[in-house]
């Protein structure tokens, strides 16, 4: 029964990431600010919080948790934002894959800040997790070579990745202070703060912006993609406070094939078998990463 609804969070978790990146490409295609969308879906899952918080409060919990909770709202704030602004103009297909990284640095801030130590079949994939990405970001323009680091959209996504997997050893380490619930709470309050904080600093207009949202699709979409992000954040922190943080990022790339069928479902993205083989050459990595304990 354990496995059977640890694997039902993990399959949760991997299908709502996955549509709220569709969900959030369409609302950024839609010139809709990314730094404004992430800012709104963090506000919206806040004002859900808001009647259970009222009963199960954190306020009670020690220092560690709120020191834990700010770095996650600074991290997450950043790390979904770049994301948002990486869908706005790459293909879901190139950057749901390379999402696989995030295993790798995982990984490394395991090491140092959970002392979470690899050995040699985790470090053999990461090697794996870098050569399927050969196929993968070789089906842009820029091939898999230095020119990618000028590509915007590729800039955005790995900044996107650095934050997020940072982000995901502070989750864990406000779960250990605290529960799933609590963290989760925590986690929607302190990204909707440090969201508008970055998208303030942007020089985002609010008012001017919220217009957008008059259109009923627009404003259908982003409650889609608040669902979505607030069902895989969740499911996220459940597997986390059972399961070593590396292990979890590593199973959750099972979400590149989704990105990739969805990528050329939806997008009519191109080179779908050469980045669907790149992407399951990354998993492999990723998995192997899962077999080092």
């Amino acid at each position: 029964m354990y496995i059977f609804i640890l694997t039902t969070a993990v399959i949760i978790r991997i299908f709502s990431n996955s549509l709220a990146n569709v969900f959030q490409k369409k609302l950024a295609m839609n010139v809709c600010p990314p730094l404004m969308i992430n800012a709104l879906t963090y506000l919206i899952l806040t004002i859900v919080c808001i009647p259970f918080f009222c009963f199960n409060s954190p306020i009670s919990l020690n220092r560690e948790f709120w020191i834990n909770s700010t770095i996650v709202g600074i991290l997450g704030a950043l790390g979904n934002g770049f994301l948002v602004k990486a869908l706005e103009k790459g293909d879901i297909s190139v950057l749901g894959p390379i999402n696989a990284y995030k295993a790798v640095v995982g990984l490394v801030f395991g090491i140092f800040l959970l002392k979470e130590l690899p050995d040699i079949t985790s470090l053999f994939g990461m090697l794996m997790i870098i050569a399927g990405s050969y196929f993968v970001l070789d089906t842009l323009e820029e091939k898999f070579s230095f020119a990618l680091l000028k590509n915007k959209q590729i800039q955005y996504r790995f900044l996107a990745l650095f934050f997020s997997a940072a982000e995901a050893i502070f989750i864990k380490k406000v779960i250990l202070a605290s529960s799933v619930f609590q963290a989760f709470v925590s986690w929607c309050m302190f990204g909707a703060v440090f969201s508008i904080i970055l998208a303030k600093t942007s020089k985002i207009e609010f008012r001017k912006e919220l217009l957008s949202f008059k259109n009923y699709p627009n404003m259908k979409i982003l409650f889609y993609i608040a669902a979505c992000i607030g069902l895989s954040q969740y499911a996220t922190n459940f597997v986390f406070e059972r399961m070593n943080v590396a292990y979890a990022l590593s199973l959750f790339q099972l979400s590149s094939v989704v990105s990739v069928f969805f990528g050329y479902k939806i997008f009519k993205e191109k080179d779908i078998r050469k980045k669907l083989l790149g992407t399951l050459i990354m998993i492999t990595g990723a998995v192997l990463i899962i077999l080092y304990n």
